[in-house]
């Protein structure tokens, strides 16, 4: 019988059932992560993460050409500041309903009724949830929106800034409904093994807002209300995400038509997984939507340009379009995690469940390990690689129209900050899924939230360092990002055994020595250009990155790292006994 101590390396070969001394059917045991069916059926959802990725990459492409086509119409200035904070807080609802507190507690609980009890069951179980949350957030907007009006009737007029992000938001708040139960109709369609919608989902989003932006919204007089039938848009675009969604559950034979009464059992079981969260989970989310408030708070306006605390007055740090420069700079360094770990997570997440359902305990640290070192793969390069070209991107792709060089120069010192902790937030994506698949939601909050004051005090102390300014908010989400990974990893390894931190540690030095010689190469490449009268933006991107890429790869090969083979295998079968098989 199968040794009961899991094998210290991931790498090492399980030990076979063996049967009884008198004869007769073997005993059985848990499948081993070189059983057959699990090789193939772990295969299937890695092999999914690639056509997420996929359309995952199409998603921020269209994501990007929403930024860039209304920051060259609308510039950086406080009118577009006001929107992209009000555009915040719909997503706080996201994050913490639809991608948050209710996904982390449905994928546990649907993966479970699906493998035991039956898909008629987690059918079931998702019609309720969709009429429950939909009658909640629903009451939770009205509640939301008187708010909005007392406090826009309360505003001083003078406060120009507030008052069109109260009615930008007041307009997106309906989008908090569609975004939520698109969130949970995707996360259904990934537990039955359907990733195309639920990736592809955003594009319509994108392309909804770019298509107002060029031709709708110029049609209306001034700026604030070009802006206003803009966040209509969103709204508009929500809708018709969720009427595609209907549409993708019925193909696959899910309920589309949300149900009250009665409530399933697996309810209960959600609930109990999800209301310890939500306070936790509420404050970590506000935490990072208080960012772009924030730094519209610390803006010099004509109207405002100082603030008084404690009888004294001092200037505002930041100037308008900071707000701007952020959200773009989030969008150039989010490309990677969407790429391939926001894709891989979201398609192993389901296989962690399945694993941790059946107490697979062994197949469950094999595929985390692999996780992880698939997501370091990619995230260490990533981050180098926009330090190093965060000036010529941001250049090339945002200095048009009415954003300027100056804006662009300004958005590419808090895209080097970001790009410093890719690699955390890379890991971050799997090892958060790792504690979800096993029903425990409540460690990595409490580690997040036992951050929320660290990340709070560097925002408010590094944001006076004009050396730093706008750029807090990456430096302080890098710093507390790359803490809360790391003791993750230390409470997941002393609770799941040994992850294999010798193959991780193996591969993430491979990695390393890889980057290294990507950022030799671009900077030789660069540096070579500029000299000889070449240093124009769009030529530097054009050359340095191939060439970064094509010495990334080469020196991954020379060192032979297996996480080559895995990214480029394309539906082939591998052999389980081979070596780069294992997880």
């Amino acid at each position: 019988m199968a040794d009961k101590n899991p094998p210290t390396d991931p790498h090492a070969p399980a030990e076979a059932s063996a049967a009884p001394a008198g004869g007769g059917s073997p005993i059985q045991s848990p499948p081993t992560a070189d059983d057959p069916a699990r090789h193939a059926e772990r295969e299937r959802f890695f092999g999914a993460a690639k056509l997420v990725a996929g359309i995952t990459l199409l998603s921020r492409f269209t994501g990007l050409a929403r930024d860039l086509v209304q920051s060259w119409i609308f510039g950086a200035k406080l009118t577009n500041d006001a929107f992209n904070t009000a555009f915040a807080m719909p997503n706080f609802f996201r994050r913490l309903f639809g991608e948050g507190a209710l996904s982390a507690a449905f994928v546990p609980v649907f993966s479970e009724i699906m493998e035991l009890q039956g898909r008629q069951k987690a059918a079931a179980l998702l019609a309720n949830v969709l009429g429950l949350l939909g009658l909640a957030l629903a009451v939770l907007c009205l509640i939301v929106e008187g708010g909005l009006l007392a406090a826009y009737l309360l505003t001083p007029e003078g406060n120009a800034g507030r008052q069109m992000v109260l009615v930008y938001t007041g307009i997106m708040m309906p989008f908090m409904i569609t975004i939520c139960l698109l969130a949970l109709g995707s996360a259904a369609l990934n537990c039955v093994g359907h990733f195309a919608y639920p990736a592809a989902a955003p594009i319509v989003l994108n392309l909804g807002i770019v298509a107002v932006n060029i031709w709708l919204a110029p049609r209306f007089a001034g700026t604030k209300v070009q802006l206003g039938v803009v966040a209509a848009s969103v709204v508009a675009s929500g809708v018709l995400q969720l009427v595609l969604l209907v549409w993708v559950l019925k193909a696959h034979n899910l309920p589309f038509i949300p149900r009250l009464l009665p409530v399933e059992p697996g309810v209960r079981k959600m609930l109990a997984l999800m209301l310890p969260m939500l306070i936790p989970l509420g404050l970590l989310q506000f935490n990072a939507m208080i960012d772009k408030p924030m730094a519209l708070y610390f803006t010099a306006t004509k109207d405002s340009p100082t603030l008084s605390f404690m009888g004294q007055t001092y200037h505002r740090p930041l100037k308008e379009g900071s707000v701007t420069e952020v959200v773009n700079a989030e969008r150039l360094y989010q490309f990677p995690l969407g790429v391939l770990v926001t894709a891989l997570g979201t398609a192993v997440f389901p296989l962690f469940s399945r694993y941790a359902a059946r107490g697979e305990h062994d197949n469950l640290r094999h595929v985390v390990n692999r996780a992880l070192r698939l997501a370091l793969f990619e995230g260490l390069p990533s981050g180098v690689g926009l330090i190093i070209l965060a000036d010529p991107l941001m250049i090339t792709l945002f200095n048009h129209g009415g954003y300027t060089r100056a804006n662009a120069a300004e958005a590419a010192h808090v895209l080097r900050f970001y790009g410093a902790g890719v690699w955390a937030f890379c890991a971050q994506q799997i090892l958060l899924r790792a504690f979800y698949a096993q029903k425990d939601t409540k460690t990595p909050l409490r580690v997040a939230c036992a951050l929320v004051g660290v990340n709070f005090l560097l925002n408010i102390s590094l944001l006076w360092i004009p050396a730093v300014r706008q750029g807090v908010f990456g430096l302080s989400t890098t710093i507390t990002g790359s803490v809360n990974v790391v003791i993750l990893a230390v409470i997941l390894r002393r609770r799941m055994g040994k992850l294999g931190l010798a193959s991780l540690l193996a591969s993430a030095g491979r990695t390393l020595l890889a980057t290294g010689a990507m950022a030799a190469v671009v900077w030789a490449v660069t540096g070579l250009m500029t000299r000889m009268g070449m240093g124009g933006s769009a030529l530097l991107l054009c050359a340095g990155i191939p060439a970064g890429v094509a010495a990334f790869f080469l020196a991954c090969v020379l060192l032979r790292a297996p996480e080559v083979g895995e990214l480029m295998a394309r539906g082939k079968k591998a052999k389980v006994t081979t070596q780069t098989d294992r997880i």
